[in-house]
């Protein structure tokens, strides 16, 4: 029964469109128990422990600068190169285009850095980046001749992104402000769901990205959200045992990332 309700919320895909789906949600998994098995993408403080080992670095704030700049650069082209489409079209676009102008806009006006990240994690995050907002775009237009999904979330799902992408905003800016110009000291997070989970801005992420699935309606769009799930569930698992091994006064009630549950 679960299989063919969620087919009929979605556009119909085709054979090509469902590896594709499979492809991605396999390898954004594959990420997450990476970083349960102690293999992380070499940024923030999982670059700190393992930084001696690291021989090509670049600058945190440069290295992120980078990784968003080409992603959003796709979102912005995209209204060059495929002008037309339906309303549904137009709301993803605006979606991807605005979630990593967000980003962008943290890096320079949000985000203290005082650190480096690896150079593979950079080039590893950068080509997901251009790949997931290039490929979600293109597979929505492969889906446009398709029938409409039987049940329609576009509005929902743009409710869904603006809670998702104004919630992570939030949590950036409440972590921003543990860290003095130049610090480098880690502090346990204080306010909104910090209270209660480690990694809300990982939760909000993944609302994000679930209400731009809701935008899109495709089974692809789906499986990016999904993978995306699970790679920022198991790095906000590991996060959460980093915070205990460091801090002997961390609250255990606060769980990693699902209040009350995970």
């Amino acid at each position: 029964m679960a299989i063919p309700m969620v087919l009929g919320i979605v556009s119909p895909p085709s054979l090509d469109l469902t590896a594709a789906s499979l492809l991605v949600l396999i390898s954004l998994a594959i990420l997450g128990f990476l970083e349960l098995s102690g293999i992380h993408l070499k940024y923030s403080k999982f670059f700190n422990a393992s930084s001696s080992s690291i021989s090509s670095k670049v600058p945190s704030r440069v290295g992120m600068f980078l990784l968003y700049t080409p992603a959003f650069l796709v979102g912005v082209a995209s209204f060059w190169l495929f002008p037309d489409g339906d309303l549904r079209f137009l709301l993803l676009k605006s979606a991807i285009t605005i979630h990593f102008f967000k980003r962008i806009f943290e890096v320079v006006f949000i985000h203290k850095y005082s650190g480096e990240m690896a150079l593979d994690t950079f080039i590893i995050i950068s080509v997901s980046y251009i790949f997931l907002s290039s490929s979600l775009i293109y597979t929505h237009i492969l889906n446009q001749e398709r029938p409409e999904p039987s049940i329609d979330l576009m509005y929902p799902g743009v409710v869904l992104f603006l809670i998702g992408i104004s919630g992570n905003f939030y949590h950036h800016y409440l972590l921003s402000k543990l860290r003095t110009k130049g610090g480098k000291d880690y502090k346990i997070p204080k306010g909104g769901l910090f209270e209660l989970v480690i990694c809300p801005h990982y939760l909000f992420e993944i609302l994000g990205f679930l209400g731009i699935s809701l935008i899109s309606q495709t089974l692809y769009s789906f499986s990016v959200t999904l993978g995306c799930a699970v790679y920022l569930g198991c790095r906000s698992y590991d996060t959460r045992r980093w915070y205990i091994s460091k801090f002997d006064d961390f609250p255990k009630e606060i769980r990693a990332i699902i209040p009350f549950v995970f």
